[in-house]
């Protein structure tokens, strides 16, 4: 079955690849989200362990399917040769920094409004959050087809793909951590669905900008590569992880954090 996406992927435009590759990270958000049509709140244990999952996912694509590539494919040796990574993650960090610092947003387990102050509701604010979390993860996917596109060795369709499917894979949670809050609120289910899944629309958007701004200019590909892994690093310790420590589930976390990454780890190095 891989065989056979690899191979429509490959007959494809990679811009439209990219774009069909965050329609279906964006589509798993929505998969999570529509759960609150079945459940009338998550389980504190099971969704500590899912956020550990997204948290390990998202540290193990951030090394093997974006740093470790920006580093292979950069010129040189020695420092020069990691000087790309080293700037493209700093500016990533940075970039996702000043967001959290300036864009008003609400975590629902730290009950606490971050960012500037602003009039909007808490459900506004909650989706903003998830929403954070999101850019990066939709520019990671772009800018490797954007790499296939511009026919960088190092980038491949099988490695797109792989890290699109680990993508999706932790989305699913973020759904749930979006239309679960947002019931208890007292939106509607419907609402809480159409806002659930509405925080991950910013993921196409982010793929097909990564992937045309890669295709424009080539040699910014490391940077870009090791910027959206610095961005998801930082989103990973700075939210995911003591998020999923706040109800002391952490032996749950950390075992769900462990299965993350060697799931994402065993993905990228058999498929990718």
């Amino acid at each position: 079955m891989f065989e056979s996406i690899l191979s429509y992927f490959e007959s494809i435009d990679p811009i439209l690849a990219a774009l069909y590759a965050t329609l279906f990270t964006w589509l798993v958000t929505a998969l999570g989200a529509a759960l609150v049509f079945f459940f009338k709140k998550e389980n504190k244990k099971v969704m500590d362990g899912m956020l550990g999952f997204t948290g390990g996912v998202m540290v193990a694509a951030s090394i093997w399917s974006l740093l470790i590539p920006a580093i292979d494919m950069s010129d040189g040796e020695g420092f020069t040769k990691v000087t790309p990574a080293v700037l493209g993650f700093l500016g990533g960090a940075a970039f996702l920094f000043m967001l959290d610092k300036i864009l008003p947003h609400f975590h629902a387990n730290f009950k606490q409004i971050e960012g500037i102050k602003s009039p909007w509701q808490k459900t506004t604010l909650l989706i903003l959050a998830i929403t954070l979390h999101n850019i990066p993860e939709g520019l990671a996917v772009g800018v490797l087809f954007g790499g296939v596109a511009a026919d960088i060795p190092q980038a491949t369709i099988a490695g797109a793909v792989t890290l699109a499917i680990g993508i999706g894979l932790q989305n699913f949670p973020e759904g749930i951590a979006v239309s679960m809050p947002l019931r208890r609120m007292g939106l509607s289910r419907r609402k809480s669905f159409f806002y659930g899944q509405l925080s991950a629309i910013v993921e196409p958007i982010a793929g097909v900008l990564g992937a045309v701004a890669v295709t424009t200019f080539t040699p910014i590909l490391p940077y870009t590569l090791a910027f959206a892994a610095g961005a998801m690093i930082f989103v990973v310790v700075e939210e995911v992880i003591p998020e999923s420590q706040q109800n002391n589930n952490t032996d749950i976390a950390t075992l769900g954090f462990i299965g993350g990454f060697i799931v994402m780890m065993t993905l990228d190095v058999a498929l990718g």
